[in-house]
């Protein structure tokens, strides 16, 4: 498999690390840290943020009081909580008649990646972000690429000591232009990353989120106000596959492109192709033409190749036919912008004009080798390019 990507040997994990964590390095534990400041180093421990509040706890915002109990607002499960249990994302918990989270200035994973990673092929190309994750998802994806820290609790992970501000001041002393909220599902985090996305406009810095979708209105349009850019997981165009895949609904996710194109926040969207699970061709066009359908055209589009992994191992790698057929789907339906991910090397991770067709970003897995976007323009025929490109 590696000798037709032009890839060197290499065993089945270390392709899996290769497709998934490419050259930035690992999520967890990374030597990669450039100047990470020898504080967060030293503070690294295991951090027990127990059932109430505590350094590590904040009470959460959008809940409301039941005859069962809290019912937490900020997502699609709307848990209901009696005392000291704790919701689906194993983050919030009803202590003593309040909901609090447990992921607060806690984070299991700090990393400095490149901005491609996330992937972001069309927001300030060739910087870095600073990105953070705490543990918990309010999703259960049997093709979980993180699960080591999205299907377990903050009590359960190594975690740094790391509140909103020191987050900010390791963005400026990384030299990174963006703090990116991602690995696990930073929605679940939402405190967090709405204190840290706060302080961080106050630098100038932006403010980028990798998430699934999976989050009620409210929360979203509040904590929009303060994103620059998302990449959004559409898994799947059909609800029965989003329930028997992640244990989710479609209508929310869909509902989250809409309110993020409205909030003028950035949108790029991943398609995970599954092999039978989400390779549906058909589907695929219907997805195509419903972001076409919903002004959501100009929004790159990654289709990534599945590596068998976590609950589906038995699975075999996405045929690179299947994905070319997906982009060609896609190009077809109208989206201006399609690239195919876990692919190091295919053509269709580099940047097309949507007029002159001539190609004007070149990229060879997370790394930039040449970009003809001038002025946000084709340097070739002039026609603007959708982005945010400086």
């Amino acid at each position: 498999m590696c000798d037709a990507l032009g890839l060197p040997p290499m065993n089945k994990r270390d392709f899996i690390r290769y497709c998934f964590l490419g050259a930035g390095g690992l999520v967890l534990g990374s030597s990669r840290l450039d100047s990470l400041s020898k504080l967060i180093l030293e503070h690294r421990a295991f951090v027990s943020a127990g059932d109430g509040p505590g350094k590590w706890s904040k009470e959460a915002l959008f809940y409301e009081q039941t005859n069962a109990g809290l019912k937490c607002l900020k997502c699609p499960n709307e848990c209901v909580l009696g005392l000291n249990e704790t919701g689906i994302c194993r983050n919030r918990v009803n202590y003593e008649g309040k909901l609090y989270s447990i992921a607060y200035g806690n984070p299991c994973a700090v990393h400095v990646d490149p901005i491609e990673k996330k992937p972001l092929f069309h927001f300030l190309p060739s910087t870095r972000a600073f990105s953070i994750a705490a543990a918990g998802c309010n999703l259960r994806c049997l093709n979980c690429q993180n699960f080591q820290i999205s299907q377990v609790s903050p009590r359960d992970t190594d975690n740094y000591d790391l509140m909103p501000q020191a987050v900010v001041d390791q963005c400026l002393e990384n030299h990174c232009a963006s703090i990116a909220y991602t690995y696990s599902e930073p929605t679940t985090f939402y405190e967090y990353t709405l204190d840290t996305s706060i302080l961080a406009h106050e630098q100038q810095i932006k403010n980028v989120l990798k998430s699934s979708g999976y989050v009620n209105e409210q929360p979203l349009r509040k904590l929009a106000k303060h994103l620059d850019a998302a990449n959004i997981d559409l898994k799947s165009f059909e609800d029965s596959i989003y329930r028997n895949l992640s244990q989710g609904r479609l209508a929310p996710i869909l509902k989250t492109l809409t309110i993020l194109k409205e909030e003028g926040v950035w949108l790029e969207i991943t398609n995970l192709v599954i092999p039978s699970w989400t390779d549906d061709l058909d589907m695929i066009k219907r997805m195509c033409d419903w972001l076409c359908a919903h002004g959501l055209s100009d929004s790159p589009l990654h289709f990534s190749r599945f590596i068998p992994l976590y609950r589906l191992p038995q699975l075999p790698v996405t045929p690179l036919s299947t994905l070319e057929k997906a982009r060609d789907i896609a190009l077809r339906a109208g989206v201006k912008f399609v690239y195919l991910g876990n692919i190091p090397g295919h053509e269709a991770e580099n940047t097309y004009c949507p007029k002159c067709r001539k190609m004007i970003v070149e990229r060879r897995g997370f790394t930039i080798l040449a970009n003809y976007i001038v002025g946000n323009k084709c340097s070739f025929c002039q026609e603007p390019i959708p982005g945010i490109w400086t």
